[in-house]
């Protein structure tokens, strides 16, 4: 997790960047990575990052680009790999053949200009690259995702009857429309196609005269459409063999999926190095139109951003044809801190927001808009306090959220920090404030941390020239016109042109020379107002303590809380153990029976051995993947004996609370047995109900009843049992 929180990406804009990145992604799934992104923890994995978005942008300005790595989302089809029995269709093996020879062009091209891009070639090291995949694939699937016919000897046979079959129903309902027409049974239009399937459009008045079936009429009535009696025979063997040929296209598929199943790592390896190349390329495409570069990743502590732009403001100025100004800015060992003050508007908080802003891109892998000579350093905490954050919801004025946050900023803050405060010390006081917000300062700076404030307090302007690596700075104003000019000054503080900008503004002149003379005399009105506040404050003490009170019962009511949900949380999970083994008993139970129907039915018992043996094999494989062997140094058996003990408490504590539950369970369950064993000791079979044999699950109608004995039939084969051993599945139906 970074140590970058998401507080101060916000503050910044953060996201904003984000969204234009994903922009220039070429597949959703880069799209949502792509919003993801986060600044680095560790300065070799944001270097390697940066270099590989470097790599990118220079293909741009070479002969040799990138190959278009597009690729399909194949997340489903790595799901239903990882699920038992399940096949592909045909068109999800063309996604994943089109991504693995994709996957295999890249390869091919970092390794033959390996000198051009060697990050590029290093991360593409990494991926294991499976020939066998593409192969069992195209040897199987046609372009345009059909099975090919060759994929098998029976498939292919099919196919040729099927060949033949249409043309036998071509050339019977040609013969049928030429013998029909000269009869002059048919109307002018001759024929016509209902459900896919060629008719003859016959007069009303000669329907009985055309041997055939009925397949609809006109909405007059005058014409009835007739498939030509041959022509359904033909159509009917159509049919047969369309289904096996459905039959052997799903075996194929399934065996194809077998070969391709255990490729499952490699695929989801290739699907991840084209996300992260999608995202790589997004932050270069990104870089190109803000004319962004990498500047210079230095182990000393200093940052020095020349000619840096805010990259929105940057952009938003760009389309409508309006200049932006750009800031130079350097923070090193003497010139630790700088306080830039300044009139509103002109430009401060930008200032800060575009060094704090490309500092957290550059650390998040993103290339800036800056000098190609500027530098920078990787900063472990980059803390942010921007803009007015009073809090409705928590009943926080500014200055109280403000003071939250400057705690947090004093227990966080150290030499690897960098921190930026817009408007410091505002929201209380003037002097009281201004006070407080030196004793800060000086914590920053005696802790060695980096970082930018703005203010309009003159204690701290005068503070910055008396502490040695602090320097004050300005955005320069025309104090002539008083239009901003947006540009930095570092070494001068500034001053607020409170009532320059105010005439400027249309504040009348007499206004504005009262509230010169008001400065000293408002002071007089202090102490009145000091005596008001210490009655209210007595109020306020005696409320306190009544919500001291109530605070303390609701914290007794949220721990007891808190356990019962702790408590119900075990139980649940303690069912869903149970609910899984007993669904794993059914998966067990449906393969078995499964298995016997296809030998009742086949009666080939190589076939079941092979089956069977196939069956217990896989879930051989299963078992050992989630139960691995026993350990057999002796520090291995006292940590598993450990392990065992710890999860002995849980279950026993487990038990005790679930018990009194199951009891209810089973009590519930034998009232329910009773009942269905009272329906079924009522119940008198009749012929052709739908039964099953007790704890059976194949299901069989009714021949007939003799005595107690019952003959059921099974479709396949019919056997003789007892009534009592029958279990209704479905009353006949009244005739």
């Amino acid at each position: 997790m970074s140590n970058i929180s998401e507080k101060t990406l916000i503050d910044l804009e953060f996201f904003t960047i984000l969204q234009s990145v994903s922009e220039n992604c070429i597949s959703e799934l880069g799209k949502n990575s792509a919003l993801e992104i986060r600044p680095f923890n560790t300065k070799a994995a944001l270097i390697s990052e940066l270099n590989l978005v470097n790599e990118y942008l220079s293909s741009y300005e070479n002969d040799n680009r990138l190959p278009n790595h597009y690729f399909d989302d194949i997340q489903k089809e790595i799901h239903l790999l990882n699920i038992e029995n399940s096949y592909l269709e045909p068109a999800s093996f063309l996604k994943i053949s089109n991504n693995v020879t994709t996957i295999f062009e890249l390869l091919k091209f970092l390794k033959k200009f390996k000198t051009i891009y060697p990050s590029l070639y290093n991360f593409s090291e990494e991926i294991d690259y499976q020939k066998l995949i593409t192969e069992n694939i195209n040897s199987i699937i046609t372009s345009f995702a059909e099975v090919n016919e060759n994929a098998s000897v029976l498939l292919k046979q099919i196919r040729t009857e099927i060949n033949a079959v249409r043309s036998k129903i071509g050339s019977s309902f040609t013969k049928a429309l030429s013998m029909y027409s000269s009869s002059g049974y048919l109307d002018e239009i001759r024929e016509s196609v209902v459900d896919n399937q060629r008719v003859l459009a016959v007069q009303a008045m000669y329907r009985r005269k055309v041997k055939g079936s009925l397949l609809g009429s006109s909405k007059t009535g005058s014409i009835v459409y007739i498939a030509p009696e041959t022509t359904l025979q033909f159509s009917r063997e159509l049919q047969n063999l369309a289904y096996e040929e459905h039959q052997e296209i799903v075996r194929i598929l399934k065996e194809l999926t077998n070969k391709i199943r255990v490729f499952v790592p490699d695929l989801i390896a290739y699907q991840n190095f084209l996300i992260k190349l999608d995202v790589i390329g997004a932050k270069a495409k990104y870089a190109k139109k803000i004319e962004a570069c990498l500047p210079k990743i230095t182990t000393e502590k200093k940052v020095f951003l020349r000619d840096a732009y805010h990259p929105i403001l940057l952009l938003k100025n760009n389309e409508k044809h309006l200049k932006t100004v750009p800031q130079t800015l350097e923070l090193n060992n003497k010139q630790q801190i700088i306080v830039i003050s300044g009139p509103n508007a002109g430009g401060k908080s930008i200032t800060l927001k575009t060094i704090g802003l490309l500092q957290v891109m550059l650390q998040s892998g993103i290339l800036i808009p800056v000098h190609e000579r500027s530098s920078s350093y990787f900063f472990d905490k980059i803390l942010t306090d921007i803009g007015d954050n009073q809090s409705i919801e928590n009943q926080l004025s500014t200055y109280s959220y403000r003071l939250k946050n400057m705690r947090s900023f004093l227990r966080r803050c150290n030499g690897s920090t960098l921190f930026l405060i817009d408007e410091f010390g505002t929201g209380s006081d003037p002097e009281l404030g201004g006070a407080l917000a030196e004793i800060f300062l000086e914590e920053f700076y005696n802790k060695n941390a980096y970082g930018i404030i703005t203010t309009h307090y003159s204690n701290l302007k005068v503070l910055a020239n008396e502490l040695e690596n602090v320097a004050n700075a300005n955005m320069q104003f025309n104090e002539k016109t008083l239009e901003p000019l947006f540009k930095l000054f570092i070494g001068q503080a500034g001053s607020s042109f409170t009532f320059e900008v105010a005439q400027k503004n249309g504040i009348p002149f007499s206004l504005i020379n009262k509230a010169k003379k008001r400065v000293e005399g408002e002071k007089v009105r202090l102490d009145k107002t000091i005596s008001r506040l210490q009655k209210e404050r007595n109020i306020l003490q005696k409320t306190s303590e009544s919500l001291e009170k109530e605070k303390n019962i609701a914290a007794e009511k949220t721990g007891a809380l808190t356990e019962k949900q702790e408590k119900i949380q075990e139980k649940l999970e303690s069912f869903q153990t149970l609910y899984d083994s007993n669904q794993k008993m059914l998966a067990y139970g449906r393969k078995i029976n499964e298995l016997l129907n296809k030998y009742l039915q086949t009666n080939n018992k190589k076939e079941l051995n092979l089956a069977f043996n196939n069956w217990v094999t896989s879930e051989k494989t299963k078992h050992l993947k989630k139960n691995p062997p026993k350990p057999k140094t002796k520090a291995q058996k006292q940590k598993v004996k450990v392990e065992q003990k710890t999860e002995e408490k849980k279950l026993i504590t487990t038990e005790k609370e679930v018990l009194v539950e199951v009891v209810k369970v089973r009590e519930h369950k034998k009232t329910e047995a009773k009942k269905v064993a009272k329906q079924r000791a009522d119940y008198i079979f009749k012929v052709n109900d739908k039964v099953r044999l007790i704890d059976s699950n194949a299901c069989g109608t009714i021949e007939k009843i003799e005595k107690n004995n019952a003959f059921i039939n099974y479709g396949v084969f019919t056997t003789k049992t007892t009534i009592n051993k029958l279990e209704l599945v479905e009353s006949a139906k009244k005739k």
